[in-house]
Parts: structure tokens; C-alpha cells; sequence
């Protein structure tokens, strides 16, 4: 973390690529000094003068030189800021915050990773770091649902996944046209179909969290114990650092706290509304 966690370091747009209709790819590199290297799961907070601040979660890290990539959806003010960005201009960074993906944890097991929508985003660094070092895990699946084909992300890299003969690559829609051949139906309805082994996976699910409370449902319905299901909550964050409060989930702090969670520490109060 820089030394001042509160101040952005300013990183120079490297390209915006177009993803979906509404979501995009911002691939950065730093204009002088660069934050530490994020690990799979971590956000950074994204800085566009005279605009505001937004988490976003880091979907590529700056590995050998590589850009910092980060991919968002135009929703809100900032958001809409960043992806209008052109090659050349500059925003700010602060981080990276946040906890991980558990994949030193995940050694020697089977790995299913879950994601809706643009929940596949915050889960791609741990996905690439599981099949740069695919010899060191088990059984590797990745069930991933969006609203219908056109909102799919990474198609190539998803088509490149999949020719790895030993990965289980699934993906379906919610509603598609009759051009589409692939599966239909929400992400969940894929569990029961992907041969998990309770005693030897761990799962890390991320998308809206209707969709994560299912996924859960259906894993436990698999016998996952509940201690072995990792999930990333979203939720309004300003400081990155715990003090401001937005964040509060419970007794925790989704920027410090999480936002990857280990299921079974917040079960208690994961379904109750309004937290």
C-alpha cells in the first residue's frame, strides 16, 4: 500500500476495450510510482478529478509488465467517467484493498469458481492463477451465467479455457435467441451437473448476491460444507481503509473485512435484508 493510503497515484489510460453494450475493460499503467501488486480478489478505489471515487475490482493484475486492468460497467457518474476515459488521459489509484481469493488455500483440491454477470471480473485473477499453475490443483471447473449471450465477458479467453482438456468450462443464459445453441437457465441449475466433491472442493462464487445466496443453497444441497464456500460481497465503499463506516456489513467492514468472505463466518447474517 503507498504511504498514504488516501492519496491516488495517477496512472495513464492504456486502452478501453469494449467488453459488453455497458461494460468495458480500462487497461492502465502508472504515470510514475506504482501501488503494490493486487492479489486475486483485491479492488483498487479509481479516481476521476472533478468526478469522484468508485471501487472497482481488479480483473488483471500488472504481472511482468503487463497493464493493470480493471473492468467496470457504466452505472453511476464515475463509472460512466472511467470507461469515457480516452488512451493517454489519467485517473487516480489508491490500494490495493481488500482480501483475497483463497487459492494458496486451495492447493491440492478441486476448484469450482461460480460467477453472474460481472461477477466473473472479480474472479478472473483467480482463475488465471489457478491454470497458470493448473498442475497444483485438482479438478478445475467454472460455471458462469449472464443475462443473455450478448453480455458475456472475455469470449475469447473463455474460448481459450475451454480448449484446456482438463477444465470444465460451462456457461448459460437467462433468455436467448434461437441463434444461440448454448444452455439456458440460471447458473445454479449447473451445480448439481458439475460432479463436485464436497470432502475435496472449495468454491468461490461472485455475482448480485440473489444469485451467490442460490449458489450457496445449491452447494450445501451437494453436501460443501460451509467453511469451504468463499464469496465476495459488494457494498458502497469511500475510504478503502475501515474509518468512514459506508461499508459496514454486520460487525465487519466489506473494504477491510472482505470483500471475499469466507461463507460460513457471515452466514448468520447474509440472508437478512437491508444489512
Amino acid at each position: 500500500m503507498t504511504a498514504n493510503p488516501y492519496l491516488p497515484l495517477p496512472y495513464r489510460v492504456v486502452a478501453v476495450r469494449q467488453d459488453t453494450p455497458d461494460t468495458a475493460t480500462v487497461e492502465l499503467h502508472p504515470a510514475r510510482a506504482a501501488i503494490p501488486e493486487p492479489a486475486p480478489g483485491q479492488f483498487t478505489m479509481l479516481y476521476v478529478l472533478g468526478v469522484g471515487e468508485a471501487p472497482i475490482s481488479v480483473s488483471g493484475a500488472p504481472i511482468e509488465g503487463a497493464p493493470l486492468a480493471q473492468t467496470l460497467r457504466g452505472v453511476g457518474a464515475v463509472s460512466r467517467a472511467i470507461i469515457r476515459l480516452q488512451p493517454g488521459e489519467e485517473l487516480g489509484v489508491r490500494g490495493p484493498f481488500g482480501t483475497v481469493w483463497p487459492v494458496a488455500a486451495a492447493d491440492g483440491h478441486d476448484v469450482l469458481f461460480i460467477a453472474g454477470g460481472l461477477g466473473l471480473a472479480p474472479l478472473r485473477p483467480a482463475v488465471r492463477h489457478v491454470l497458470a499453475h493448473r498442475e497444483r490443483f485438482g479438478r478445475v471447473s467454472l460455471l458462469y451465467g449472464t443475462r443473455s449471450p450478448q453480455d458475456i465477458l472475455y469470449r475469447e479467453e473463455l474460448a481459450l479455457w475451454r480448449r484446456m482438456l482438463d477444465v470444465q468450462i460451462e456457461v448459460t443464459v437467462d433468455r436467448a435467441h434461437r441463434s444461440w445453441h448454448g444452455s439456458v437457465g440460471v447458473v445454479t441449475e449447473l451445480i448439481p451437473r458439475a460432479g463436485v466433491d464436497p470432502a475435496r472442493t472449495i468454491a468461490m462464487v461472485c455475482g448480485p448476491e440473489v444469485m451467490m445466496r442460490f449458489s450457496v443453497q445449491a452447494l450445501q444441497a451437494v453436501g460443501m460444507p460451509t467453511e469451504r464456500i468463499y464469496v465476495s460481497m459488494e457494498r458502497s465503499m469511500k475510504c478503502g481503509t475501515g474509518l468512514c463506516g459506508r461499508c459496514q456489513f454486520g460487525a465487519e467492514f466489506v473494504c477491510k473485512q472482505g470483500a471475499v468472505m469466507r461463507y460460513d463466518r457471515i452466514a448468520s447474517i447474509f440472508t437478512v435484508r437491508e444489512i
